[in-house]
């Protein structure tokens, strides 16, 4: 591979002497890395694909003038060194650049490696169109960033990888706006994920920079104390050791132990936690025993080293850790103890074997190595209740990303249920919790639980090794202030999800009581009064004003009373008004004519078959998407009514698309426009339409009721930014109320 770039950065100056170096450093090391997951011909094949390429500028420095082929294999390395992937994704990293700038197709990747390679990669292209939104911890496009993670772990290592490798390169970013949102995304999403995956050091580093470069004076502060005091420290922890090293050698055990402080963000929490400085906290100091033993004595080493230290030093039992007897769902496994060490020092301890290590180090992509499909179906579980937080509607971006953040960052604890089955949990769940987690009726219907025998309340918070029985009744329902104490996301979801539907039948149930009442009281308000009365409530929705009256909080009675009046007293101000129904316009549609629009898909696609979507009728400059049916692409508006189905259930389907050139087709767009029942109003209306020279006018049908019509007009328009201006100018047109695009 490195002999492809020989020429062009003798020519061109690709590369600085000092990056030369770097990069064929890097590239043996990737190459030792990879070698024994490597088929044999791998490497000439991406030689062969990559020929081409070197000329095509694919890996030019970017706008902080970062190395793009420097970051790509420093990405790689990360991903094999680091994190322990191997042969497919790595070949997708390597590979993504050239086919998302279009040098390469994903084909010839798929025909040269196998369809999994090129499954990543167009997994990787799909993450890499989202960041090229600009996409941000609190945008919308979050919520898409955040699924199509859910769709593949590897996606989530590599994206991992390359987030670390940036965070190291942060001092090279230009602009303080960039190294911010960097640091954000990093300390919001990545160290998360890399905390849930097992992925420990990686996650301390990511957090370290992203306080570095969003608090450096806090970051420098506590980096500078603790250098003051390295000496001290390093001399303590030796003292520590050892004493210790020599028990464990005289037991006949073979270790390896190490000290070790604590990460500078996790002293900044503890700082801000306790209200102390670095001199008050009472843990900064970590011992690893890391022990060379055979598999059938693992767990019973770890207890005679865990033996050794507590008969040495004095343990808290409330910082006891067994992770051994029950490993994490991400497959840690470890001994934590917290013991008073010489001149009364609070010293963690940390007890593993060599295996358990490499686990910690590098997750789920080592455990993977040694326990295979059971680490694949805790991995299972966690993605599963990803998605379960991501199908949580109602909820904006960032309470959406709270929710998740919360999700990957719990600790966890394992309860039985009354026939021993082992349940996992976040730290801090509830009873009610537990029943969620066994399903969702259980949780809907649970009124208590027994703990340990004992009746309990159902916000009753559990502990590990609890036995919990749920007692259930057919009248319970879930209650909004069951949010208050809930845990886990799993369980907040469900009682969200079941609220709104109750909100939606009760709301149901109070509008055919009005209606019923209205009957008994033998009066007669139309729809479009109700309406207008909703409206002068202050009610954005009809749905919120039928929850109140389920609710208790408005009287029926009042309610008609109110409405009647309002409709007097505006039929009064309105009388001698003529009605705009029957309005016929009498409209010839002038066509525009204009070249065919470009539409790109999939990046690259220009000129293919393709049908826009009747259910969400896109125009030129609308945000959509290409989605493949069984009649072929259908080009559909990122806010279509079908677009979050689509993505759940047929993501793999899915192409993105943009529009390209200028638009000048007319595509026909519906409006709805109401306001005053006045025919006046309906002449000016098609004045403004046929003023605009962009715009013609395709069709009216107006409806009128006690003093509001309501007019379908249909249009033929060239792209959104006419549209907008268009429905400005009809919202000011004296006596309209409303004008909204339809389907």
């Amino acid at each position: 591979m490195a002999d492809l770039y020989i020429l062009k950065m003798e020519k061109e100056k690709f590369f600085t002497e000092e990056e030369k170096k770097t990069f064929f450093s890097k590239y043996r090391e990737l190459h030792r890395a990879l070698s024994e997951s490597l088929e044999v011909d791998d490497f000439p094949k991406i030689r062969q694909l990559l020929r081409p390429v070197v000329a095509m500028e694919c890996y030019d420095r970017d706008r902080n003038g970062i190395n793009g082929l420097l970051r790509n294999i420093e990405t790689a390395l990360i991903a094999t060194k680091d994190i322990g992937l191997k042969r497919t994704p790595v070949l997708a990293l390597i590979l993504h650049r050239p086919v998302m700038k279009g040098a390469i197709k994903i084909e010839e990747v798929e025909q040269a490696f196998s369809a999994d390679v090129s499954l990543i990669l167009n997994r990787l292209l799909r993450t890499s169109e989202l960041y090229a939104r600009n996409t941000a911890v609190n945008s919308d496009n979050f919520h898409h960033l955040l699924f199509s993670f859910a769709e593949d772990v590897r996606v989530i290592l590599i994206m991992i990888a390359d987030r670390l490798c940036m965070m190291r390169m942060g001092k090279t970013i230009v602009e303080e706006e960039d190294r911010i949102r960097l640091a954000t995304e990093a300390s919001y999403l990545y160290a998360p994920l890399a905390h849930r995956l097992g992925l420990y050091k990686i996650k301390s580093e990511l957090e370290d920079l992203s306080l570095k470069y969003l608090d450096s004076k806090q970051y420098y502060y506590i980096k500078d104390k603790l250098n003051e005091t390295k000496r001290s420290r390093d001399e303590y922890i030796s003292n520590f050791i050892r004493p210790v090293s020599e028990k464990l050698a005289s037991s006949g055990l073979s270790f390896d132990i190490k000290g070790r402080i604590k990460s500078i963000h996790s002293i900044n929490n503890k700082m801000k936690k306790q209200k102390v400085d670095v001199e008050g906290i009472y843990d900064l100091f970590a011992i690893r025993v890391v022990l060379d033993s055979p598999p059938e004595r693992e767990r019973q080493d770890c207890w005679q080293a865990f033996s050794i230290i507590t008969d040495m030093y004095q343990p808290n039992p409330k910082r006891m850790r067994d992770w051994i007897s029950v490993p994490k769902s991400n497959g840690y496994e470890s001994l934590h103890i917290t013991v008073l060490g010489p001149q009364k020092h609070w010293v963690e301890v940390q007890i593993r074997t060599q295996k358990m290590d490499e686990i910690a180090e590098k997750g789920l992509a080592a455990h993977w190595k040694y326990k295979g499909g059971q680490a694949e179906r805790g991995l299972d579980e966690f993605l599963s209740d990803v998605r379960t937080v991501l199908e949580t509607q109602g909820s904006t971006p960032m309470d959406l990303m709270k929710e998740f953040k919360m999700d990957l960052y719990q600790d966890e604890i394992y309860v039985f249920t009354p026939t021993g089955d082992l349940v996992k949990l976040g730290k801090g769940a509830t009873v009610l919790d537990f029943a969620f987690a066994i399903h969702s009726k259980i949780g809907s219907r649970c009124v208590s639980g027994k703990v340990n025998g004992k009746n309990v309340p159902i916000k009753h918070v559990l502990h590990n090794g609890d036995s919990i029985e749920i007692v259930t009744s057919p009248t319970q329902t879930p209650k909004r202030d069951w949010l208050s104490f809930v845990a886990t996301s799993r369980a907040r979801s469900k009682i969200k999800q079941t609220l709104r539907e109750d909100s939606a039948k009760n709301a149901e149930i109070a509008k055919e009581l009005l209606q019923r009442r209205i009957k008994n009281r033998k009066v007669d308000i139309e729809e479009p009064a109700l309406m207008r009365y909703i409206k002068k409530k202050g009610y954005k929705a009809a749905t919120d004003f039928f929850i109140d009256i389920s609710e208790g909080k408005l009287d029926i009675n009042t309610v008609i009373d109110e409405c009647l009046e309002l409709d007097r007293h505006e039929s009064a101000s309105t009388e001698g008004v003529r009605s705009a129904e029957g309005f016929v316009a009498n409209i010839e549609a002038k066509e525009l004519t204009a070249r065919q629009d470009v539409l790109v898909i999939d990046k690259n696609l220009t000129g293919i078959e393709y049908k826009l979507a009747k259910c969400c009728n896109p125009i030129y400059g609308d945000a959509v998407f290409g989605f493949i049916s069984t009649q072929g692409i259908k080009i559909h508006r990122m806010d279509c009514p079908n677009a979050a189905g689509m993505r759940s259930r047929f993501g793999y389907r899915i192409l993105p698309a943009e529009w390209s050139g200028k638009g000048a087709s007319g595509y026909v767009v519906n409006l709805r426009i109401v306001g005053n029942d006045d025919i006046a109003i309906v002449t000016n209306i098609t004045s403004v339409i046929s003023k605009e020279s962009k715009v013609s006018l395709r069709s009216i049908n107006i409806d009128s009721v006690d003093g509001l019509f309501q007019g379908a007009f249909s249009i033929i328009i060239s792209d959104t930014s006419t549209l907008t201006i268009l429905m400005k100018k009809l919202q000011g047109v004296k006596g309209v109320k409303n004008v909204e695009r339809v389907n």
